[in-house]
């Protein structure tokens, strides 16, 4: 490898030799954008000065960045930077930056986490800022920032760029698509007066310019009280400006504009720019990257623009999916449109209606916005489920790009008739109406016909355990969601209950407190149940991991082990992130179930009154005085009424709680087609197409029925691994996202007095310390903290018997988090924008469940 090279020598595949910045000036110098000249320093250079240095251990930034600033650099090294320098022209004043090999990332930008120096005049000048680059690379928070991006220390070098300086009049950065809104093709040019630097270290606030379709659509000002200019004979000055009015021209910024379109179209993703104009009024790049924080767009070939509803955010499921669960999610799909008179040629195709983005799952909800039933529905169906979303829409539904193109009732008529004839609606509801029992024995009568499909025997080839999974998975939607108007019937009379009383939903939460036949909270119950019953001992002595090794291997005392293993053969399909097929269950994985076992055993004496049946048991008395109360309000308006109120009340008690069966036995389904597809897996593990029997789900339902011929498929399987861990690593997913980028919601406002304002799902007041939680496996719980999360599936719900209260990011009055709430009788506000972030553990707040805010003290 050569120590030095000239931009024009580089290209974009360089980045081991040359790090992403470098990388990317050869790649701009090669395609002809205007860059200024200059050369880099290659990580050779960097590794010869580093030899020797131990990338681990105690003390690492700092013992590094004192190996690199006094270990001698070779000679070679430095006659390679005066030969070079001087090729750049006599004494010329340039900008010596840092190029890391983990840098400009597709996935990770690393900006401002290694140094640049400005101005920089002499060859033993350039030496002595080389020197300061290759320790920038250990500096805390260049080490930390590898670490939350899962980059190995000892994998990164540093090359070191040496460019010419550009003696700037203006100079900025230029986002070829907008960073706040995500909307592609909409420029974003932030300026100032003087070097950029001040711009890009956030030290001034610049003016701002918003560029679309070639007009200027938006500027605003900034104060520009400082600028960074070049000092004669080397260095920088910080002088203050009193510089009124905009520092570019409307022609600047569409020159800009211009050349950023350039860069994008070169690259074929948005771009992250550095800029700079000159006395002569020449407009020159000095830096391009990946801009790394815009969610990927869905795939699409259907015109216009299109509306996208994240599924993953709705059922709680932050993080990516498997390609195996992402194909179960689209045969599921196929069954679903199926039902309207929809389905695809393919089932395994997926509903047209389902995208993929981000390894997430994504419906289009174009139509349905476009259309008048559609805009009557979904505000009213998303307030129930994702409240904050049933605003975006709201919003939206003012944009002319999306004015109603469907006026016509009878297309939604027609499928809605379909639909409801194939799951029996009419019938059921009227069973559940005048005939409760048989309709509850029915829903029983659905699992038990479930259980039977599901069974694969144990002769079983491959082939056909995949054709069992598809025809499972294909088929039993319409199965399960046959039960849905049972509880449709419990929560059309709620509704009822509420119009004939005259008092509101939101003041009848406690109607709703510990219903029956909810199979999440009789879990729960169970699990506290089985807490009671066991040996304290063990639970209370030992690590969650020794607990798992002695539990498989048959080794805890006789009650525990019992206990477990049938609350597993009962519970076990379920798990977190439960939707994805690819992850595994706690029959498998017990961990997550132990942990919450040992949590329970370590409550003091004095925990005793949160006992979750006791708490059952007061919500269930809570409810009989609620429904009093709702009665006799009805029984003021007239006679007749009460007796209507009454007898719907009772109705609902007796099905809301099925709300969560649909999922239980999906999920249940999930689990079985999972344990077949790990039989396929250890078969494909033995032809020698994979390593391990689990990556199976990192190939789809086509992909591993063709490689039952054979193959080898372990690359692929660890080039989506890789991609699939990455991808568990971003940080926000939108509720709601345009086809051109947009993220549509507005950002998070607080109420006046401070606190922080989401939907009342739980109504109730507790002062409490809270304990964010993202992740429920290990997560340990204080009774009467309170628990706040980005969003919650029932593998979270153990936590909640121990809960005072609940704060989460996602969710809408009858989303699954708001629903526990309500039969555990916590306080909880769901739909809390950035709650995660803007509440912190230990901190002292208080959750008001009726008014939906949260206060931090």
């Amino acid at each position: 490898m050569k120590t030095a090279l000239d931009f024009s020598e580089i290209d974009a595949g360089m980045l081991a030799e040359v790090g992403g910045k470098a990388a990317n000036l050869g790649e701009l110098t090669r395609a002809g954008l205007p860059v200024p000249p200059g050369w880099v320093l290659t990580t050779e250079a960097y590794r010869q000065v580093a030899a020797g240095l131990e990338t681990t251990g105690e003390g690492l930034a700092e013992r590094a960045r004192r190996h690199l600033l006094q270990a001698p650099v070779p000679d070679a090294v430095h006659e390679a930077v005066v030969k070079h320098y001087a090729a750049l022209g006599d004494d010329v004043p340039v900008a010596v930056r840092s190029s890391a090999t983990a840098e400009d990332l597709p996935f990770a930008s690393f900006a401002g986490q290694q140094e640049t120096y400005l101005n920089v005049v002499g060859a033993e000048a350039v030496i002595g800022a080389v020197r300061r680059c290759w320790a920038s690379l250990w500096t805390d928070r260049a080490v930390a920032y590898r670490e939350s991006n899962g980059i190995d220390h000892a994998a990164v070098r540093l090359a070191v760029v040496v460019q010419v300086m550009v003696d700037a009049q203006v100079a900025g950065v230029m986002f070829t698509a907008n960073p706040v809104t995500g909307r592609r093709c909409e420029i974003v040019v932030d300026a100032g007066p003087g070097l950029g630097e001040a711009v890009v270290s956030g030290a001034v606030n610049p003016d701002r310019f918003v560029v679309y379709g070639g007009e200027v659509l938006e500027r605003h000002a900034g104060d520009k009280r400082l600028a960074i200019r070049s000092l004669p004979g080397g260095g920088t000055e910080r002088v203050e400006t009193a510089h009124d009015g905009l520092c570019l021209t409307d022609a600047q910024v569409l020159r800009l504009a211009e050349l950023g379109a350039r860069v994008e179209d070169h690259y074929g993703a948005p771009q992250d720019t550095e800029w700079a104009i000159d006395g002569d009024g020449t407009i020159w790049l000095t830096q391009a990257r990946p801009i790394t924080t815009l969610y990927p767009l869905p795939e699409t070939t259907r015109p216009g623009l299109r509306v996208y509803f994240s599924v993953n955010v709705a059922q709680g499921v932050m993080g990516p999916l498997t390609p195996m669960g992402l194909s179960a999610f689209r045969l599921i799909s196929a069954g679903g449109a199926g039902l309207a008179g929809f389905g695809p040629a393919d089932p395994l195709d997926g509903a047209p209606f389902l995208a993929v983005s981000g390894q997430r799952v994504w419906f289009d909800i174009t139509t349905a916005v476009r259309s008048r039933p559609g805009r009557a529905i979904l505000p009213r169906m998303l307030l129930l489920g994702e409240a904050r979303t049933g605003t975006v829409m709201e919003r939206l539904f003012e944009d002319p790009r999306l004015a109603p193109a469907h006026t016509s009732l009878r297309p939604f008529l027609r499928a809605f008739a379909r639909f409801a004839r194939r799951i029996h609606l009419p019938s059921r509801i009227l069973m559940a109406l005048t005939r409760p029992e048989r309709a509850l024995a029915l829903t029983v009568r659905v699992g038990e016909e479930l259980d039977r499909r599901l069974r694969v025997p144990d002769s079983a080839t491959p082939a056909q355990r995949l054709d069992h999974a598809e025809r499972v998975l294909a088929g039993t939607f319409p199965t399960i969601i046959s039960i849905m108007p049972v509880a449709i019937a419990g929560y059309g009379m709620f509704a009822l209950a509420s119009k004939l009383s005259g008092v509101p939903v939101n003041d009848m939460q406690d109607v709703l407190r510990s219903v029956p036949h909810n199979p999440t909270t009789e879990m729960d119950l169970e699990l506290w149940d089985l807490a009671t019953r066991i040996e304290p001992e063990p639970f209370r002595e030992l690590p969650v991991a020794e607990l798992v090794r002695r539990y498989q291997e048959g080794r805890l005392p006789p009650v525990a082990q019992r206990g477990i293993a049938a609350f597993l053969g009962k519970y076990g399909h379920r798990g977190v992130a439960e939707i994805d097929l690819g992850v595994p269950r706690w029959s498998e994985d017990p961990a997550h179930i132990l942990g919450v076992l040992s949590n329970y055993l370590r409550i003091e004496e004095g925990g005793a009154e949160l006992a979750p049946a006791a708490l059952f048991a007061k919500g269930a008395e809570q409810s009989r005085a609620a429904i009093a109360h709702v009665v006799a309000q009805a029984r003021r308006r007239a006679r007749w009424r009460g007796a209507v109120v009454r007898f719907g009340l009772r109705r609902t008690r007796m099905f809301a709680g099925l709300r969560e069966l649909p999922k239980f036995y999906a999920v249940k389904t999930l689990a079985a087609v999972r344990h077949s597809l790990l039989a396929v897996g250890e078969h494909l593990v033995g032809l020698g197409v994979l390593d391990s029997a689990r990556d199976v789900f990192f190939l789809d339902l086509r992909e591993a029925r063709a490689a039952l011929a054979g193959g080898d498929l372990r690359e692929l399987v660890a080039e989506r691994r890789a991609a699939y861990e990455q991808e568990q690593r971003r940080r926000h997913v939108p509720r709601v996202l345009l086809s051109d980028g947009t993220e549509p919601e507005a950002l998070a406002a607080a109420a006046a007095d401070g606190a922080l304002v989401g939907t009342a799902a739980s109504a109730g007041t507790v002062t409490g310390v809270a304990r964010v939680v993202l992740d429920p496996v290990g997560a340990h719980l204080e009774p009467g903290e309170i628990l706040v999360c980005p969003s919650t599936d029932p593998g979270w719900t153990p936590l909640f018997l121990t809960a005072g209260g609940l704060v989460m990011e996602m969710g809408g009055a009858m989303s699954h988090g708001a629903v526990v709430a309500r039969e555990y009788g916590i306080p909880a506000v769901v739909g809390v924008p950035d709650a995660t972030h803007r509440i912190t553990t230990g901190q002292e707040i208080e959750v008001d469940g009726a008014a939906g805010t949260v206060t931090l003290s």
